[in-house]
Order: C-alpha cells, then sequence, then structure tokens
C-alpha cells in the first residue's frame, strides 16, 4: 500500500500507540495484546489491528505484540529510529518554552540551531546554543542538515519565515504560529494552535452542558 493511501488519522495514532507501548516497557511489559493496548488509549481492538495492518504484520499467534519488537518497528515507521536535527524560529516566550523542553531529544529530535529576527535577542545564549540572525538561516540548514523546523512567531511573520525554511532546504514545518501557511506540495506542516484546541474542548463541555464560562463583557 502506498502511503498516501493510508488513512491520515491512523498514522497519527500511531504516535499515542508508541507512546503507551513505552509505559507498557517502563511498566516490564513484556507482550500485549490488541485488546490491552486498545484499552489503554480508548480505542477497540479492532481499531487498533486495522491501523497496525496498514503497515505489516506484527502480531505473533497466541502471544499478541512483543512490546520491544512493536515499538521498533513503530520508531521505524515514524522515522524516531534515528536522530533529527530541528531548528526553531522565534525566541519570544513560546519559544523559550520550546527551547527548554527536555522531550524532543529521547524522541529522536536533537534542537540544533535557535534563528530570531528580533537583532536584540541575536547572540542570546540557550544552553549549548545561541539565537542566530535569520541571515545565517540557509547556511546553517546546510552546514547542520537540517530538514525540520519549529515556527514559534507572529502571525504576521509566520508565511515570510515558511518562504525562507523552504528556500533554505527544510521539508517539514511544526507551526505554532496561529495561522495557515502555504508551501510546496514537496513541504509538510503540521499546525498547532493552542486556542482552537481550547475551542474544541470548550464546545465539547457545551455540548454537555458543563460549562461555566463567563459572558464577554460589553461594551
Amino acid at each position: 500500500m502506498k502511503f498516501e493511501d493510508i488513512p491520515t488519522p491512523a498514522v497519527y495514532r500511531l504516535s499515542f500507540y508508541l507512546r503507551q507501548l513505552e509505559a507498557f516497557q517502563r511498566a516490564d511489559r513484556h507482550t500485549i495484546s490488541s485488546r490491552q493496548l486498545g484499552e489503554a488509549l480508548g480505542y477497540t481492538d479492532a481499531q487498533v489491528r486495522k491501523d497496525l495492518a496498514y503497515f505489516g504484520q506484527f502480531g505473533h499467534p497466541g502471544i499478541g505484540y512483543k512490546v520491544d519488537e512493536l515499538i521498533g518497528q513503530l520508531r521505524k515507521i515514524l522515522g524516531t529510529d534515528k536522530v533529527w536535527n530541528v531548528l526553531l524560529v522565534g525566541a519570544g516566550n513560546l519559544g523559550r518554552a520550546l527551547i527548554a523542553y527536555r522531550g524532543f531529544l529521547r524522541k529522536g529530535f536533537r534542537l540544533a540551531a535557535i534563528f530570531d529576527a528580533d537583532n536584540t535577542k541575536v547572540g542570546q545564549p540557550f544552553g549549548d546554543l545561541k539565537v542566530e540572525s535569520m541571515d545565517n538561516l540557509a547556511q546553517l540548514v546546510s552546514d547542520l542538515n537540517i530538514r525540520l523546523a519549529i515556527v514559534s512567531v507572529p502571525a504576521e511573520a509566520a508565511q515570510n519565515v515558511a518562504d525562507r525554511l523552504v528556500a533554505a532546504g527544510i521539508r517539514g514545518i511544526l507551526n505554532f504560529a496561529p495561522i495557515s501557511v502555504t508551501v510546496p506540495p514537496e513541504v509538510s506542516v503540521q499546525g498547532v494552535d493552542l486556542a482552537v484546541q481550547l475551542e474544541q474542548l470548550s464546545f465539547k463541555m457545551s455540548l454537555t452542558g458543563t460549562e461555566s464560562g463567563e459572558s464577554p463583557a460589553n461594551g
């Protein structure tokens, strides 16, 4: 099956399967059934089997899934069996929080460079890194073999930043800016808008009658 024929939600769920399997591994679980994996995540066993079947046959008759083996297979499928150099554009409040997050490297993503268009931030140290000028973007992308970027800039700057990243050779963008960006077909973008996620939660709470928010003040 071609990658483009695999439903996007199935690919998305692989990350949740991997995270749960890693939790089972830490708990010294060596085998797991599709039912047990599904119950831990709120999915049916049929959904788990269907999702995994898009990528191959991983189960063993009478045993289920071997936890260590399936973790290795999912990491290979997701591309996290290697370490990816990643850059970040935008050293503001959100950017600094992302820089401080230690979970990226555990998942195979090494923050290799930080950029900002604000000259007052250029040169500021963050651990072993310092904030670089956007003028150095193309050179460092090439020198450090970076293909993934995180964007945490204001909405009005996001498209220009995306254009410069693509021109420099970036092929995957995690976009925290509260606006969509347009990129060529060969470049992948994942948007993360925290306000949208909160809106989805408030919608669900409104449906269940559990809302307790205040009405906006008038005038």
